[in-house]
């Protein structure tokens, strides 16, 4: 197995061991926690359909944060376009009565994802043409979706009831659901995330786009120097991130809330730093880090039930991240561990 493997599983080892020394300590059982986080997760059909239902929008959040480090660039705005995105679906989405199923997901898709690109290329514009970092103008831009959202869904385009919502979408518009079981639906949604795993997958390993795009995230003065536009890539990264973080959010209106819904998206927007950080930034990487943070968060209510705080998953996201990102302590660690081996 390569680094982009080994470090992130002895992360997870790792971090799994500290967080169950943390539960001796305060006086729980580390096997029981584990057991009823596995459990809560995959021990029954309604578990594991809720965690896949999780995984859908992590996927793809994880993918437009991992696209964007592939180009040097950091993407902290995944949240403001997965806003973006999904307001503007759930917008064509409602007036799409009459239309067929055929032309009303398809346009949705597009319609969000089209909004979640111009929403991240327009940070890509200002770091290109005026060489503001991307950091700052991504999180002023979540800021400004942010307001922007609560100021349509609390006023122009609210529904009745006094809740911050919007009106529902049409029901052509709407994914299918694969399996209900009780009040859990398990929606077509899945396949449409994994189906972006594979487009990114071979825009990233077998496209000159995505040679470029590499080149310029590896060294920009050595792209530059052999012909590649550094601008044009850095806008063209960033949209095609926005528009995977849009998707996330056309998914979840799609396939969950069938409306915008409150402050929809959460904290999902950042979740996708650090599943793309676990994923190495690989396409198939980041599909498993977003299905094992959905498999944590999916069964700490499990744990809380089994009397162990949902704290503890904190602790243990805090420690695969940390130990993602220190992957040279990891790294130390196998060459010290080889060593002692051949000496032996």
């Amino acid at each position: 197995m390569n680094d982009k493997v080994i470090v992130p599983v002895i992360a997870v080892i790792v971090s799994l061991f500290i967080a169950a020394i943390v539960m001796i300590l305060i006086g729980k059982n580390p096997f029981v926690a584990y057991g009823a986080l596995i459990y809560g997760a995959f021990g029954t059909e309604g578990a594991l359909i809720n965690n896949i239902m999780k995984a859908t929008p992590l996927i793809l959040t994880g993918l437009a944060v991992g696209f964007g480090f592939r180009a040097g660039l950091f993407n902290i705005g995944a949240n403001g376009q997965l806003i973006i995105g999904a307001l503007l679906a759930t917008y064509v989405g409602s007036q799409m009565a009459t239309f067929p199923f055929y032309l009303s997901i398809p346009l949705m898709l597009v319609v969000g994802m089209l909004g979640g690109a111009l929403w991240a290329a327009l940070a890509g514009w200002l770091k290109a043409a005026r060489g503001a970092h991307e950091v700052i103008t991504t999180i002023m831009l979540n800021y400004v979706a942010v307001f922007i959202a609560n100021y349509v869904v609390n006023g122009p385009f609210q529904a009745p009831g006094g809740v911050p919502k919007s009106p529902e979408i049409a029901y052509s518009a709407r994914f299918p659901n694969l399996i209900t079981t009780g009040a859990t639906w398990l929606s077509a949604g899945i396949f449409v995330a994994l189906a972006a795993v594979v487009v990114v997958y071979i825009i990233i390993e077998k496209t000159k786009t995505g040679y470029e795009i590499k080149a310029v995230g590896f060294n920009p003065y050595a792209a530059e120097y052999g012909g590649i536009s550094i601008a044009k890539n850095t806008v063209l990264a960033m949209a095609i991130s926005g528009a995977l973080a849009g998707l996330a959010g056309t998914m979840q209106v799609m396939g969950v809330y069938y409306r915008y819904l409150g402050s929809l998206g959460g904290s999902m927007g950042f979740d996708g730093i650090t599943i793309a950080l676990i994923g190495q930034n690989d396409p198939i990487g980041i599909a498993f880090a977003a299905f094992l943070i959905s498999s944590i968060r999916a069964g700490s209510n499990q744990m809380q039930i089994a009397g162990v705080s949902k704290n503890i998953v904190i602790i243990i996201q805090g420690i695969i991240i940390f130990l993602v990102a220190a992957n040279r302590l990891v790294k130390t660690f196998m060459f010290w561990k080889n060593k002692g081996a051949e000496e032996a």
